[in-house]
């Protein structure tokens, strides 16, 4: 009986990354289509930033760790170069949403689409050294870490007067830059 690791891997080069290889690739604006239904139809244009920048991280990851296929490589740059261009805003926030062309619906009303776009020109910057990516990597995280304390800024929902809640979110989030 094969283990449960070599069963996930088969599907996952198999099936799981060919399946976003062929649907998610936005050719007309750049980034990916993150809502598509099995089939692979895109029911939904709209762009999340951490669902954009995971992608980057798994493509570049997979190329670093599992094989170098050029593929991944240029998929993953493919995504990336979206982020680069569109995902910021003034004060180097990731924004929430974009719709498909690359403006914004939703502000950066919180630091998660910031964790994950570290993460994916971390990832990427380790399998193409272009400073940019590292840059980029940077300045996020260490934007991250000066909004720790209130990490959805103004958009903080906790009624005013009111006790303090203790939100999980961020230490949980933050265990994956270990």
């Amino acid at each position: 009986m094969k283990n449960y690791s070599e069963i996930y891997e088969k599907e996952l080069i198999e099936n799981v990354m060919p399946f976003w290889m062929k649907y998610s690739k936005d050719e007309e604006y750049g980034g990916y289509f993150n809502c598509l239904d099995r089939y692979g139809n895109v029911f939904d244009t709209d762009k999340f930033m951490w669902l954009q920048a995971r992608e980057v991280w798994t493509f570049a990851t997979l190329y670093k760790l599992q094989e170098a296929r050029p593929e991944w490589l240029e998929m993953a740059k493919h995504g990336a170069d979206f982020l680069e261009k569109n995902g910021r805003d003034q004060e180097g926030n990731w924004y929430f949403t974009l719709n498909q062309a690359g403006k914004p619906l939703v502000q950066p009303y919180n630091i998660f689409s910031d964790c994950f776009a570290s993460m994916a020109f971390a990832a990427l910057y380790k399998v193409d050294p272009q400073e940019r990516y590292a840059e980029i990597a940077k300045t996020t995280f260490f934007n991250i870490l000066k909004r720790r304390d209130n990490p959805k800024g103004k958009y903080n929902k906790a009624y005013p007067g009111t006790r303090s809640l203790k939100n999980f979110a961020l230490p949980m989030i933050s265990a994956i830059f270990l």
